[in-house]
């Protein structure tokens, strides 16, 4: 039979730390605490199967419930010499939540359950205070009220206040016994006037509201948007924790607090914490009253004058302390404790492993390694490598406060300030003019590009995380917020629109590409630090990792950031990012306008040192480390105006007529361009332009080798092959060009000639496409969107509703779908490797940079995975991760 009820209390415990999954983080570590003898209120976990149950059975549960609660509260009433619904010794009880996943403040609880008209006369009897009681009393009417009943707490909060007004006092602490008497006596009141219903006087009926009531909380908004936003899947579910109430407000020799066994902000090894005197939980986290601190060195640094608990209560503190290292040694890990002082008895109510900042993680870590009580690879492993970004941007001070004008998806990390400019030309006029912008667009294009590197920020109010903005951003390492759809820019008026305010070209506003917010004005930032810490964990990383780490790049300044950040060679460089810089826009335009090869050839021929010299450079930064060139991509109407003002403007500084440029433009227009003339079948229909790039490629590998003395090995990459003989025909042309350069130049060049694995035929055909590509690049980002059949620009629109609606869990344009693209990949490595045993593989879509996806790539034995110049630390950290992962398993 299924077992739904575990116990714990007086030094035994049914389970332990181990059974997180069954028993919840607070269930199982409360029950492990219990286990080792340490002061735990008794109490019992209701599992997490039966919070699957309950959904699972129109939100009702399992038969076999009652009766194992019912068998686990005897118990609970023999350890505690308490009686649950006794008038004269009553046994109260608190009812919280547990998940897998720690989810602080987004699931329910309710204190002091067990509470009536009768029993409230008891627990004053018993504990000699009356205030305390009904106190008690009014507190669990109100939390019952609100989390069970649905009556909002804002209702209880207005007749506190009025109460507190006709009284003629200022604080809680200032009503007597008979004022909460009073009051407790208002909140029924307006209980059954608004519900219709009497609040329940039977502590049976109160406990089983209470359980399902945690239980339904699983599935409020804020815990759900929480588990969306921290990856958290939705069917874990939640325990149910049920204790012994123990009352930190029963006198000057009682407290409540919260600690943790490190500095969670720094990482230094000293208590730290706070507590208030004659307080209940809720009083720390309300805020309502100013805490003290834990110990005397925090106190004095703190400047306060209220004692700390050090001195105020030494023989507990004593205790505590000696709890805290304990517990911290159990562990091998800073825990983050909440305890209860009762008349001055010690109980511990939680103990997880706490929550810290990046900094403090990285010194933590280290120190637990020269402490003896981790390994550097235990070490690697506890870092999140998402939180990395905390280090390598730019943030915005804590400490200050943020007017919000607008909020949209946070999709490149780091804060920005800067004027509001519309355009990506004025981003350029204000950069040389050394003014710092934001460019603020609808939604960007890779016309854009010169006008986005130009600016400090990026903000969109349409597209998603995968977005041409959000894309580039993150390769440029600069901070981004897309798909800000509550903002308007009205364009004709030069006008940016939000919450009320609106701001015009010139005025200044922050943007939070970690959070996604847009701040109106300007607010202090926090510079990045790396760290010796950074330094130590990362080249323990670096031993534990069997992946490389490239970085995908198309500037000299890409790569030079890329490799100060631990980059070993160049995963992808988009070479069509090249053609919008400065005056090569023009050429490119021509180039694209001629109506005839040879005037293609004309404007290739003036392309082609700009490339070479773009290439060149590349190569002399990497040094010898492989680059991978992908060959143009793009359809060619991308490189074209649009609107008519553009195409006038162009038009004139290209001695056309407006309508001949228009008509141009109008016949290269594709209904699905991403679906449409790209990729290799540019190469094929126009092979002027591969032999172009592949000569460009050639003599800039002969020119940097001799510079440097570093052999030069390019790897060059054909873009959106679906057919072997696709790959054959652009192959010939690239191996035609090579041997011409070689003998021009008098120098052998090795290279290599691949595809990029973007379509489902590919990766099906792959064992194929093999006898001809001597590499294979998995561009996840468009092998997401030809597997799904869906724009990843457009899917911002309605992928957040899948994901609260639980059709997915997960964005897959930001976390590799495993089950459906990731068995495309797995596919075509296989069939890839069944042809050429030695072919290289990689990945070098947005995915990698995601710490999943790497543990994915890690999986199935690909040779590198490459991502944005500013998420390589992340993906170092995340290839390690994945090969300790995988050595244990």
């Amino acid at each position: 039979m299924r077992k739904w009820v575990y116990t714990f209390g007086d030094g035994k415990a049914e389970g332990g730390a181990g059974d997180v999954d069954l028993l919840g983080g607070k269930g199982a570590h409360l029950a492990e605490m219990a286990a080792l003898g340490l002061p735990v209120p008794p109490g019992m976990t209701i599992v997490t199967d039966a919070c699957s149950h309950f959904y699972a059975h129109g939100r009702s549960l399992p038969d076999a419930l009652k009766a194992e609660v019912a068998s686990a509260l005897t118990q609970i009433e023999t350890m505690s010499g308490r009686r649950f619904g006794d008038a004269a010794n009553p046994l109260l009880l608190s009812v919280r939540s547990g998940a897998r996943s720690s989810m602080p403040g987004m699931l329910d609880t309710v204190l002091n359950l067990g509470l009536n008209a009768a029993t409230v006369e008891g627990l004053a009897a018993v504990s000699g205070d009356e205030r305390f009681a009904w106190d008690s009393y009014r507190r669990f009417i109100q939390m019952y009220g609100d989390v069970v009943l649905g009556l909002d707490h804002e209702v209880f909060a207005e007749i506190l206040e009025d109460e507190k007004a006709r009284l003629g006092i200022e604080y809680d602490t200032d009503m007597a016994a008979e004022d909460w008497r009073h009051l407790t006596g208002l909140y029924k009141q307006v209980i059954e006037e608004e519900l219709g219903e009497p609040f329940p006087e039977d502590p049976q009926v109160q406990l089983w509201g209470a359980v399902s009531a945690v239980f339904a909380s699983w599935m409020n908004n804020r815990a759900v948007t929480y588990r969306m936003l921290h990856n958290i899947p939705g069917d874990i579910g939640t325990a149910v924790n049920i204790q012994a109430m123990v009352f930190g407000n029963l006198g000057s020799a009682s407290a409540t607090g919260v600690a943790f066994t490190r500095n969670p902000s720094t990482g230094e090894k000293a208590l730290y914490g706070e507590f208030l005197v004659n307080a209940q939980g809720e009083d720390v986290v309300a805020g309502i009253r100013t805490p003290q601190a834990i110990t005397e060195q925090a106190r004095r640094e703190s400047g306060s004058d209220k004692p700390s608990m050090e001195k105020l209560m030494p023989e507990v503190f004593a205790e505590f302390a000696g709890i805290c290292a304990r517990l911290e040694r159990h562990y091998r890990d800073v825990q983050d404790v909440e305890f209860t002082i009762e008349r001055g008895k010690l109980w511990m109510l939680q103990t997880r492993n706490a929550k810290r900042t990046t900094k403090a993680a990285m010194k933590i870590a280290v120190d637990l390694v020269e402490e003896g009580v981790i390994t550097e690879e235990e070490a690697v492993s506890r870092i999140d490598p998402a939180s990395l970004d905390q280090l390598l941007h730019p943030t915005i001070d804590p400490r200050v406060s943020r007017e919000v004008i607008g909020t949209g998806l946070p999709a490149s990390p780091g804060a920005a300030t800067g004027e509001i400019v519309f355009t990506a030309e004025d981003a350029v006029i204000a950069e040389d003019e050394g003014r710092k912008v934001i460019l603020v667009r609808v939604e960007t294009s890779p016309e854009d590009i010169h006008g986005m590197h130009a600016a400090e920020a990026v903000l969109t109010t349409r597209g998603g995380m995968t977005s041409h903005a959000a894309v580039v951003a993150r390769g440029m390492g600069i901070p981004c917020v897309v798909g800000a759809g509550s903002m308007r820019i009205d364009l004709r008026n030069g006008f940016l629109l939000g919450l009320g305010v609106k701001l015009k070209k010139g005025d200044v506003i922050t943007i939070d590409g970690t959070s996604g917010q847009v701040l109106k004005g300007a607010v202090p930032m926090m510079q990045p630090e790396l760290s010796g810490d950074f330094a130590r964990l990362m080249e323990w990383a670096d031993k534990a990792r069997r992946m490389t780490i490239r970085t995908n790049a198309d500037t000299p300044a890409d790569a030079r950031a890329a490799r100060s950040f631990g980059a070993e060679g160049i995963g992808l460089c988009r070479t069509e990012h090249m053609f919008f810089e400065g005056d090569r826009i023009h050429v490119m335009r021509d180039m694209i306008l001629a109506e005839s090869e040879a005037g293609r050839r004309a404007a290739l021929d003036k392309l082609l040192p700009m490339q070479r010299e773009d290439f060149t450079e590349l190569f002399k930064i990497m040094h010898g480390l492989p680059v991978t060139i992908r060959m143009l991509d793009p359809p060619l109407h991308e490189f074209l105006p649009k609107t008519a003002k553009e195409i006038a403007e162009v038009a004139q500084a290209m001695g056309m007529e407006p309508r001949q440029l228009a008509e141009r433009v109008s016949a290269l227009h594709e209904f699905n361009p991403m679906l449409g003339h790209r990729g290799c079948r540019l190469a094929i229909s126009y092979p002027e332009i591969a032999e172009m790039q592949a000569r460009a490629i050639f003599e800039a590998a002969i020119a940097a080798g001799k510079e440097t003395g570093a052999p030069v090995e390019p790897e060059i990459m054909v873009p959106l092959v679906g057919l072997r003989s696709e790959l054959d025909y652009v192959k010939a042309a690239i191996e035609r060009v090579a041997s011409e350069v070689m003998e021009e130049g008098g120098l052998h060049i090795s290279y290599l000639v691949g595809t990029m694995i973007e379509l489902p035929r590919a990766a099906l055909r792959a064992h194929v496409i093999a006898e001809a590509a001597e590499f294979f690049s998995f561009g996840t980002n468009d092998l997401t969107q030809t597997t799904f059949g869906m724009s990843r620009d457009d899917a911002s629109a309605f992928l957040p509703t899948y994901q609260r609606k639980g059709i997915i869990e997960r964005d897959p344009f930001i976390s590799l779908d495993f089950d459906g693209v990731g068995e495309l990949i797995r596919i075509a490595a296989e069939r890839g490797r069944r042809t050429r045993p030695d072919m290289k593989l990689g990945i070098c879509g947005e995915h990698g940079g995601d710490p999943a996806s790497i543990h994915f790539c890690e999986e199935i034995g690909l040779d590198y995975v490459s991502c944005s110049p500013f998420r390589v630390p992340i993906a170092r950290l995340s290839a390690a991760q994945a090969a300790i992962r995988g050595s244990i398993e």
